[in-house]
């Protein structure tokens, strides 16, 4: 966030100084709402978050910038105020709240709980009277005032002592509206501003003015007549046709003036001084607020930024002992090569750690195939060893390399397979790994977006390493790590930051043991979780085989595609122009084409994906068709540039797997990301052309699950109506809307069955009837009907899906099969749309938590079983629900068995597993 001027001193500068800082909550929300793009801002329950991510920025930035020693907050309240009482048009040309804004306020309300600052509302008033009352009084305690509204109303509060922060971009720059700065953009002092809005009007409040008087006609009859009453009674004096329109709309000046008047004198029941003294956030409630929100970057920076209430609780454990893991970290003093540690010396220094259980932490590159490590630091929790592996010598290569390797070392590593990826660059191999703090810190807390170690260390053990690192440049640390500038009175920063992490390793992981143990979380940390980790590392390692020549004709085709869509669109526009301009598109689509007007957002109406193919289904104007056509095509020659910039010089890309992502359970894929190919367009199925099966290998084969959440669902809710539909031996969905609609399987239509399909997959999704009415594009009773007769046929369904909600309310959490718990504390809020959030997210995570807990487990299996029998084939890919496998010459039809045996076994169901396999020469091939 910027200013236009200068920030003030803070007050620890000003000493006894007061600065009170004062938000409009309205205002600066829907600015904030407008300013960030809803789809980029939506849990992963499907609420928006747009608003509440922009507030809570400007809130920390005005903290962070302004230092105000008291903070409130004011809101509006539904319903009327004395305004419309006396005027029922006041505001009334206002457009609907967007639908992803409303309930975005109460959130917004409770991150101002837990951070500690008030908020206030007062019934029949808005809340530029509160701000005003406050900012008067605040003053006649001698106080500055900081007062941050979009209103221009708020104007009127400005005074030598209180300045107007008001929005010029977004919530992210402010002007500082001080009386001068007030004169100079509207020609009239603060106290008369009013004076011009009611004469001019006010367009957002619905209040006209004098037809034909702008500011700079108001501001010199203000300054002529001595301000408004001098305008008024002077009114029959004001020659020329701007005379004669005020004394024909007099009624309304008058009018606008008793509105836009701001209240300075309500009973508020709060005294500035006293009530609105910022003493800082509550830490716990902090971060489970923004852990619900998914604010990762946010909770950071909040938790950098302001102070905390309860300043001596460190974390979900408390305070660190004295002479506990933090004390510890802090008189750390590693043996570091060359300097406490002679090259070649390296087997002396490690034998000096305990035989028990060590720390290992390095820095570096953790991309499989290109990773590198820069550091490296071993220790074991009171002594450490660091090493920069491109200094060892051989005897230290061999010392190191037999330690990594030993599986009976017992190694505690964050991002073990990361860890194992850089050190492999040396030509080390990690087999001793126990445990990973970063998958036992998800299994506990799956809702977090952070298991970095600095992260778990402050969550878990109330430690905040960052917050030592400057000790390394108190005692002459030097960053970077030259072996001739290392003296024997200075550790190099970076040394020390690597040592400490590996030592707080083991107090983390013991502080773990302890959350899963009560969690009953374990069983599924060493038993899936952990041999998932060291699965995915090496598929990770092994990549997948791809022509580039493939690829090149791909992205050459889809160029193509690009400028044949432009060229067809500009032609049916009538002219040429930017696609991509979203100012340019509602010139066209609006003005020149008259197509109905879609949401309304701060810049114009919204040209976002889905508004245009709604806009599209409406209208089929070939513009539209022309301009979703160009999006998708250059969505498609991105993913594959994407995929010819990840082929490494071996001919293979090699992915990402992310374990830690989805709160579900579920693997996500970057660096590319391989799970988003298209697998049901002709244009993604041409790109999955490119990957080949390797040399030396005889074939790919795909295995997936069909329909496993529907799978999950029958055996779950025991419906036997259901089970049934799943052992008829008929197409699933075709079977199940005969029995939805009474009809015969053969009278069924593909609308029946796509509707019915997509309402089985939506209650596994914990999609509301208004999301599927959105989804199907029909009317939301029409959704109803259809989910009442879909309930009347599979009651056991419903059932289930109400008891699933109900169990996690009285339990505190939903679980999977395999025992994978979701904490959702918010099913019992007394904020509506936190509840539903955690509705919706107890109905879908037994579900899909227990689906990719099956995949999980049938990889490993697969994997296992093919090294046990002695096979060359491996895996390579796990997309969703599906295996990719690379086939050794000779080996397919043993594969294949495998396959179907281990995935088909993964759980026993009340219904089978039912398993697909397909066998070729390239991924699109093997589909089937």
């Amino acid at each position: 966030m910027s200013t236009s001027t200068t920030r003030p001193a803070s007050s620890s500068q000003a000493g006894a100084a007061r600065r009170l800082l004062l938000i409009d909550g309205h205002s600066m929300a829907f600015r904030a709402y407008y300013a960030l793009p809803v789809e980029n801002f939506t849990t992963s329950t499907g609420q928006a978050t747009n608003a509440v991510h922009g507030f809570a920025s400007m809130l920390l930035s005005l903290i962070e910038q302004e230092a105000p020693t008291h903070v409130a907050v004011a809101f509006d309240l539904a319903g009327g105020t004395f305004r419309t009482e006396e005027y029922s048009e006041y505001k009334g040309t206002r457009d609907a709240t967007p639908e992803p804004f409303i309930g975005q306020v109460e959130l917004i309300q409770e991150v101002l709980d837990a951070m500690g600052v008030r908020w206030l509302t007062k019934d029949r008033y808005e809340a530029d009277d509160i701000l005003a009352t406050l900012a008067a009084a605040g003053q006649g305690e001698g106080m500055e005032v900081l007062l941050c509204s979009g209103d221009r109303d708020s104007f009127q509060t400005v005074t030598e002592r209180c300045t107007v922060l008001y929005p010029i971009k977004g919530v992210s720059t402010l002007r500082r509206m001080t009386p001068a700065e007030v004169e100079e953009r509207y020609g009239v002092t603060p106290e008369r501003y009013p004076h011009l809005a009611a004469l001019v009007g006010e367009t957002s409040d619905n209040l006209p003015g004098v037809p034909g008087v702008g500011p700079k006609t108001a501001a010199k009859w203000i300054a002529q007549y001595d301000g408004l009453d001098g305008i008024i009674a002077s009114a029959d004096l004001i020659k020329g046709k701007a005379g004669q329109s005020l004394r024909d709309h007099l009624d309304d000046v008058l009018r606008n003036r008793r509105l836009n008047r701001l209240l300075t004198d309500l009973d508020l029941g709060v005294d500035p001084a006293r009530d609105l003294e910022y003493r800082g956030a509550d830490r716990a409630a902090l971060t489970r607020v923004m852990e619900a929100l998914e604010f990762r970057t946010i909770l950071q920076r909040a938790q950098r930024v302001l102070p905390f209430a309860d300043a001596s609780d460190h974390g979900p454990q408390g305070a660190a002992a004295p002479h506990g893991p933090a004390s510890a970290l802090e008189a750390l003093a590693p043996r570091v090569l060359g300097q406490g540690v002679e090259p070649g010396r390296l087997a002396e220094a490690l034998q000096d750690l305990a035989e028990g259980p060590l720390g290992l932490h390095v820095i570096g590159d953790p991309r499989p195939g290109l990773g590198d490590p820069r550091l490296v630091a071993l220790s074991d929790g009171e002594r450490a060893v660091v090493a920069d592996p491109s200094l060892l010598l051989p005897d230290d290569e061999r010392a190191l390399g037999a330690l990594l390797a030993d599986p009976a070392r017992r190694l505690v590593v964050a991002d073990a397979k990361g860890a194992a990826h850089a050190l492999a660059a040396r030509g080390f191999e990690l087999r001793g790994v126990v445990a990973d703090p970063s998958l036992a810190g998800y299994l506990c807390r799956p809702e977090q977006r952070g298991y970095d170690v600095d992260s778990l260390v402050q969550r878990w053990l109330g430690i905040d390493l960052a917050s030592m690192e400057d000790d390394a440049g108190a005692d002459g640390g030097q960053q970077g790590f030259d072996l001739d500038a290392l003296t024997a009175g200075a550790i190099p920063a970076d040394a020390l930051r690597c040592a400490r992490r590996a030592a707080a390793l083991l107090p983390l992981q013991e502080a773990l043991d302890a959350q899963m143990g009560e969690r009953g979380a374990l069983a599924l940390f060493t038993g899936l979780e952990m041999p998932v980790s060291e699965c995915l590392g090496r598929m990770e390692a092994l990549g997948i085989a791809v022509d580039d020549d493939v690829l090149a004709a791909r992205e050459a085709e889809l160029d193509g595609r690009v400028n044949h869509a432009q060229a067809a669109a500009f032609e049916a526009a009538g002219h040429e122009l930017n696609l991509s301009s979203p100012k340019q598109l509602q010139a066209v689509l609006f003005d020149e084409l008259g197509m109905p007007k879609t949401r309304k957002t701060k810049t114009g109406h919204t040209t976002d994906a889905s508004a245009l193919a709604e806009l599209y289904a409406k209208t089929g104007h070939p513009f539209l068709a022309q301009l979703l056509e160009h999006r998708d095509a250059i969505k498609l020659r991105q993913t594959v540039e994407g995929l010819r910039k990840a082929i490494q010089p071996d001919g293979r890309i090699r992915t990402t797997f992310q374990q830690t992502i989805a709160a579900t359970g579920r693997l996500s894929s970057i660096d590319p990301n391989l799970q988003n190919i298209p697998a049901r367009t002709e244009e993604g199925r041409r790109i999955r052309e490119a990957f080949t099966v390797g040399e030396g290998y005889e074939c790919l084969m795909t295995a997936d699950y069909s329909q496993i959440e529907m799978r999950i669902m029958a055996h779950l809710s025991g419906d036997g109506a259901l089970i049934e539909a799943f052992r008829s031996g008929e197409d699933l969905h075709r079977y199940v809307a005969a029995l939805v609609h009474r009809i015969d399987v053969d009278d069924v239509t593909p609308e029946q069955r796509g509707h019915v399909k997509a309402m089985s997959y939506g209650l596994a999704y914990g999609l509301s009837t208004y999301g599927l009415a959105k989804q199907l594009g029909i009317e939301t009773a029409e959704a109803m009907a259809l989910r009442d007769a879909y309930f009347s046929r599979f009651g056991r369904v419903h059932d289930y899906l109400e008891a699933v909600v109900d169990q996690a309310r009285r339990d505190g959490f939903t679980q999977t099969m395999l025992g994978r718990r979701r904490y959702l504390p918010d099913l019992s809020s007394d904020n509506r749309q936190r509840r539903e959030m955690a509705e919706r997210a107890a109905l879908n995570a037994p579900i899909q938590g227990s689906a990719a807990d099956i995949v999980k487990r049938a990889m490993v299996d697969v994997a296992e079983a093919l090294t046990g029998r002695g096979l060359g084939s491996r895996v390579l890919l796990q997309i969703h629900d599906e295996l990719l496998l690379e086939i050794a010459p000779g080996e397919a039809d043993d594969v294949e068995a495998l396959v179907k045996e281990r995935m088909g076994g993964a759980v026993s169901l009340s219904v089978p597993l039912d398993v697909s396999v397909g066998r070729g020469g390239t991924w699109r091939d093997a589909a089937h």
